[in-house]
This record gives C-alpha cells, sequence and structure tokens, in this order.
C-alpha cells in the first residue's frame, strides 16, 4: 500500500478501537505514518470529541486527510463534517470510496467496524489513499460546500 498524502492521522471511539489499531499497524508495515488521535483503549468514549481531533487537523492543515471509525461510520462522518473545510465520506465499498476522491475531494475517510471486513477496510484505505481528486467541473461544486 503506498499514499499520495504524507500527512495521515487517524482516531475512533470504543466500538472502532479494534479495528483502528488494525488499520495503523497494517499502514505503518507498508511504511506509511499515521499519527494515532486515540483512544488508548476500547473503554467507552463519545465518538464526536475524536472526530474533533482529526477534523481540526485536516481543517488547519496539519493532517493531510484523516481516517475515523466508529460503529457504522456515519456518526463519525456527520461530526466531521460540521468542520468547515471538511469532506467526510463513509467508505463502504471502492466505488464510492474512489468517487468520494475523485469528485468530492473527500479528505476524511470514516469507517464501519461493525459493518465492514478487515480486508475491505483494507482494500478501501488503499483507494482512498491513492485516488486524486479530479477538479474542473467537480472543483466548481466543491467550492459551493
Amino acid at each position: 500500500m503506498k499514499s499520495i498524502f504524507k500527512k495521515l492521522c487517524i482516531a475512533s471511539d470504543h466500538a472502532g478501537y479494534d479495528l483502528k489499531e488494525f488499520i495503523k499497524e497494517n499502514l505503518i508495515k507498508k511504511g506509511i505514518s499515521i499519527i494515532d488521535l486515540g483512544p488508548n483503549t476500547n473503554t467507552s468514549v463519545d465518538y464526536p470529541d475524536f472526530a474533533k481531533k482529526v477534523s481540526k487537523r485536516v481543517k488547519f492543515k496539519k493532517s493531510d486527510i484523516g481516517i475515523l471509525v466508529c460503529g457504522s461510520g456515519t456518526g463519525m462522518a456527520i461530526s466531521a463534517n460540521k468542520f468547515k473545510g471538511v469532506r467526510a465520506v463513509v467508505g463502504y465499498n471502492a466505488t464510492s470510496t474512489r468517487l468520494s476522491r475523485q469528485h468530492n475531494n473527500a479528505n476524511i475517510l470514516a469507517l464501519g467496524s461493525r459493518l465492514t471486513k478487515k480486508k475491505i477496510v483494507l482494500k478501501i484505505i488503499s483507494i482512498f489513499l491513492n485516488t486524486k481528486f479530479e477538479g474542473g467541473r467537480h472543483l466548481r461544486r466543491v467550492k459551493k460546500i
């Protein structure tokens, strides 16, 4: 796995903790550096707090992109999209993920630990990390968000 991005960050809630650790371990094995913003255990936490940490890093360009993991991915995406300049999407398959980068210039990928198998998660992440924004007519639309 490689990445067109240099600075990545990741966070989860308690439901996404194990998958976050799996993702982090796999990215590091592939030579991709990633900043873990927590949590450090699977003890119950509130997902908006961790979506905020990743969103602020992306908003202020301390990270190029972020990955968020919760039970469904939805709560994290909703929370992250409250931040200006953040375009968070739930990646549920290869096509949706590719289009989110090509057409929407998504900068945060939210994943559902209870809904997505680990093998598919790694494929989704690889697509997210390596798909370029097409710009053109899509840029005009993204600027309206």
